[in-house]
């Protein structure tokens, strides 16, 4: 990544020679660099592209990196149109800023929902054909030639002969010329793409590799306190007792701030901001919630879950369908509530002046930040400044400012910057967790075991109704049932509905996956179950209820014969498949699993299909679902937020495990190539992955899963 101005000094060789003992000591600018803090003169053809008279490229990046490669993707786009090579591509935060860099499908600048590449695929294309167009223009007008006869490549413009002018030289002029409105120019086709589809190694990979990448916790001022915070562990709950001249009386430590459910200790280094954080002895008012346990929570999802909730789908007479049928199979289904445990622990730098505010962080959401500083410390919102960072892992924790709000109230107690950080337990211990879901269904099947009656009922709280309010009408959260509400397969009959159940005092918000995180395991789950009903093969039957639907069936078919579909496998071992349509990608993921007769699951082997459209860089497909592969199957085997006297019982990695590097299965990726627009990628497999591992579990074992993460205790040999 050529983004050199935003990152610290460490090289590769200097990481080595520290060895075991390294301690890193970087600064960061406190702006977001020269280029944005002085303007130049530069050929700005729009609100993404830079280009200087010495022929230097900047793309102002809309999205945030938090690993998903989208810096290498979606400057690929601008790269492609403008004729120029990816590393001749600088990639620069923007600033927050709604009106030029709005993600068009979520209405903001937000990065989330595998939505960069499938909301920005067309205006950045723009873009880069823009500048292209202009820089040509100022070619042909500085030759006397018509521009139609010139031609760009690898940053120079030629007239077809000896004539030559690189964009540096050409920047000045074509800054001069009148920008053509973005639909009215010609893109290419892509027959003509010599960028797009091929491999491109990730722009952010060196300074990642060699240290300089900044991230958010690596911020370091001049005076910056150190602020390590204790939130009340129930929710609810607030400080009843804190001994702060114990905590004062620590070396290092310069203050303590006592902040509604929160007490942070700030210190001139986090082990003395530990040390007062213990010495304080915070005593608790629990609060209303002390005694809520997960049982309660499931308790009040089961009760809510028998009454109708609001309808997000029905076609035909499933009632009545499901009374004549054949046979008729029911089924519960569980989800918990799931932490994000981002690698990167929750940070946020501020410093709060009379009149200004700056923050540094790594956020989804530059412009929900700004204004929710604007709320807590009245100013307005031009005098808050926002310092994106790169993140280490967002998986949607960081589309909530939640933890930006408390650091603000904290930074208002304190003079100078301060860097709030949280440790891994008072991270996982006060996330904004994925719902816990109960779904009930039913369905209908003929006397040949197809299909005719299919309802589903999605219980549980609603991000919606709170992140965007409104989106919520007449009590539906779309989120709650994408993936469930069309499902891939032809029902004559079907009826999905929602019912909204807020447990008590406990923040729910978004999860990798999103809404089909949950609804693909429970309608792939109970598919398999209707084909083992009928007696079918899981793939067969999948694919007679496809005949509408020939990409979810193309993937399907690849998989399977990837996967050798059929073969035999030892005992105890077994094949389980899963299909999905979301984030506008088809995915098809065939996991191969083996339960050891103690009941302990190990996934051998996975293999995808997936028709995600236009393909921009092969390699971050790959990348994508292996990631998000093993982000699901880490979820599905040990993921689990539960609580008893009103506290989170997890804390960090011992109690909520990521998979270790030796459970990592093999994972094969075959793609369906085509010409369709592109899809998302960044959440595919994290949905696809758990319903396959389970449904390979029935096929090894003829025990089904119902309830994620998977307890091995239900299938030890002869339990």
């Amino acid at each position: 990544m050529s983004n050199a101005t935003l990152a610290p000094a460490l090289d590769r060789r200097a990481l080595l020679k520290t060895g075991a003992g390294l301690v890193v000591a970087v600064v960061l600018p406190t702006g977001l660099g020269p280029a944005l803090a002085q303007p130049q003169r530069n050929f700005t053809p729009d609100a993404f592209i830079r280009i200087d008279n010495q022929g230097g490229i900047t793309l102002v990046m809309p999205m945030i990196e938090m690993g998903q490669g989208t810096y290498t993707s979606l400057a690929m786009l601008i790269a492609e149109e403008l004729e120029v090579d990816l590393d001749e591509v600088t990639v620069a935060h923007a600033p927050p800023d709604d009106k030029l860099y709005a993600n068009a499908l979520l209405g903001a600048q937000m990065t989330g929902g595998s939505t960069s590449i499938r909301g920005f695929w067309t205006p950045l294309r723009q873009a880069g054909a823009t500048a292209r167009g202009l820089l040509i223009a100022a070619a042909a007008k500085e030759w006397g030639v018509d521009p139609a006869t010139c031609k760009a490549s690898h940053g120079v413009v030629s007239d077809g002969g000896s004539r030559r002018l690189g964009y540096g030289e050409l920047a000045a002029a074509a800054a001069a010329l009148p920008v053509p409105a973005p639909a009215s120019v010609t893109l290419k086709q892509p027959k003509d793409f010599t960028l797009i589809g091929t491999p491109a190694k990730r722009v952010d990979a060196p300074d990642k590799v060699t240290g300089r990448a900044a991230f958010g916790i690596d911020v370091k001022l001049p005076g910056m306190g150190i602020a390590a915070i204790a939130v009340s562990p129930v929710f609810g709950g607030k400080p009843k007792t804190v001994n702060q001249a114990a905590a004062r009386a620590v070396k290092g430590v310069r203050q303590v701030v006592i902040i509604d459910e929160a007490v942070a200790v700030v210190a001139d280094h986090m082990g003395a901001a530990k040390k007062g954080l213990a010495a304080a002895a915070i005593q608790w008012d629990d609060g209303p919630n002390a005694r809520l346990s997960s049982a309660d929570i499931i308790r009040q999802l089961d009760e809510a879950s028998k009454q109708p909730g609001a309808v997000a789908r029905n076609e035909g007479d499933a009632a009545k369908a499901l009374a004549g049928a054949a046979q008729r199979i029911e089924a519960i289904y569980q989800l918990p509530f799931l932490a994000h445990a981002t690698m990167e622990p929750m940070n946020c730098t501020v410093h709060v002046r009379p009149d200004a505010c700056d923050i540094w962080v790594g956020t989804q959401v530059p412009t929900f930040t700004v204004a929710a500083a604007a709320a807590v410390t009245g100013l307005p919102p031009a005098r808050i400044t926002v310092h994106n960072h790169l993140l280490g892992g967002g998986f949607g924790r960081r589309l909530d400012v939640d933890g930006t709000i408390l650091a603000v109230k904290i930074a208002l107690a304190v003079r100078g910057p301060v860097k709030v950080v949280w440790s891994r337990e008072e991270d996982i211990q006060h996330d904004m967790y994925r719902p816990y879901y109960y779904d009930r269904l039913a369905a209908g099947l003929d006397a040949q075991g197809k299909p005719v009656a299919w309802t589903h009922r999605v219980s549980g709280s609603s991000i919606m109704a709170r992140y965007v309010p409104a989106a919520f009408v007449n009590g539906l959260d779309p989120d709650a049932v994408e993936g469930a509400a069309e499902p891939p397969y032809a029902f004559p009959n079907i009826h999905v509905d929602y019912v909204r159940v807020e447990p008590p005092g406990i923040p729910t918000s978004w999860w990798r996956g999103v809404g089909p995180t949950h609804n693909v395991f429970v309608v792939e789950s109970f598919i398999d179950e209707l084909a083992a009903a009928a007696k079918q093969d899981p793939v067969a039957y999948r694919r007679a209820l496809l005949g509408h639907n020939p990409r979810a069936l193309a993937v399907l078919n690849l998989a399977a014969e990837k996967a050798g579909w059929g073969s035999a496998l030892p005992a105890r071992r077994g094949r389980g498949i899963s299909l999905q349509f979301a984030f506008g990608s088809y995915l098809a993921l065939v996991a191969e699993v083996e339960v050891a007769p103690d009941g302990q699951v190990r996934v051998h082997r996975i293999v995808a299909a997936v028709d995600c459209g236009i393909v921009v860089n092969p390699d971050t497909l790959e990348a994508q679902v292996q990631g998000g592969a093993l982000f699901g199957l880490t979820a599905a085997l040990y993921g689990a937020i539960t609580l008893k006297d009103g506290r989170v019982e997890q804390g960090n990695f011992d109690s909520y495990r990521p998979m270790r590097i030796d459970e990592v299965p093999v994972i094969e990726t075959h793609v369906v190539k085509n010409t369709e627009a592109p899809g998302g990628l960044g959440e595919v497999a994290t949905s696809a992955v758990s319903p396959a591992v389970t449904n390979a579990i029935f096929a090894a074992t003829a025990k089904r899963i119902r309830t994620l993460p998977i307890d091995p205790g239900l299938l030890k040999s002869g339990a």
